[in-house]
């Protein structure tokens, strides 16, 4: 897929990877951003038009949709990141907020997008998963939980929607340097490098791509385990 002179909608857009990506496809020379997001940035390209967008707002997102007829790319990258324990007194809140809004309202936006990208060719939608898609980070479960389920949803909708000739990206980034990760220690992998990443994945239309060494030795360790492993025991 070329990315000159397409038209690009992005959620989550205000802020962190959000924004990084609307500057690199802006520098890939695409025609139009559709920035999405509860909070406009300043400073807004005049290629850029700001939707305001809660993707938990299902009604919100059906109207972006009907707004954004000429919309060849979608990138839902909106999310959030809470700790907590899954037995906490406040669990089923913080795993609620994580289902709403990481699994929810990636469904949600890629549902009303579909019939956008089908008239205008195909296109493509990218979802912002995670290197934690795979198992669950011990004090992050909710948050584990709700990207392994997006995964799953994210790998139906490419089945689906492949023969409207759309194609599905799941991006999985380890820690990126944003305010969502503020809380950790050690390396970060920049808004910079995942968007451009996430460019390059898109240019040639892959199923996957790995940002970071974490999500790459994770995703190698899991390969690495027998099938038996894998099986429950009774």
């Amino acid at each position: 897929m070329q990315l000159k002179d397409k038209v690009v909608f992005v959620t989550g857009a205000n802020r962190g990877l959000g924004k990084a990506s609307v500057r690199a496809f802006l520098d890939a020379v695409v025609a139009k951003v559709y920035a999405a997001g509860r909070r406009p940035p300043e400073g807004l390209d005049a290629r850029v038009e700001w939707i305001e967008l809660d993707v938990t707002d299902f009604g919100g997102i059906e109207n972006a949709a009907i707004r954004c007829r000429d919309v060849d790319l979608v990138i839902n990258n909106a999310g959030v990141l809470e700790a907590g324990s899954l037995t906490s007194s406040d669990s089923i809140d913080i795993a609620r907020r994580h289902i709403e809004v990481n699994v929810l309202g990636l469904l949600a936006v890629s549902k009303a997008f579909a019939p956008v990208l089908k008239l205008n060719g195909g296109g493509g939608i990218v979802n912002i998963l995670s290197g934690v898609s795979w198992f669950s980070l011990p004090g992050k479960s909710a948050y584990s939980a709700s990207k392994s389920a997006a995964w799953g949803i994210s790998n139906g909708l490419r089945q689906e929607l492949y023969s409207q000739g759309t194609f599905v990206l799941n991006v999985h980034p380890g820690y990126i340097d944003t305010d969502m990760a503020s809380d950790v220690d050690g390396m970060k992998t920049t808004p910079d490098d995942v968007a451009h990443a996430v460019l390059h994945g898109i240019e040639a239309e892959q199923k996957e791509i790995l940002v970071g060494d974490g999500p790459r030795k994770i995703k190698q360790s899991l390969s690495s385990v027998e099938p038996a492993y894998l099986m429950p025991h009774f």
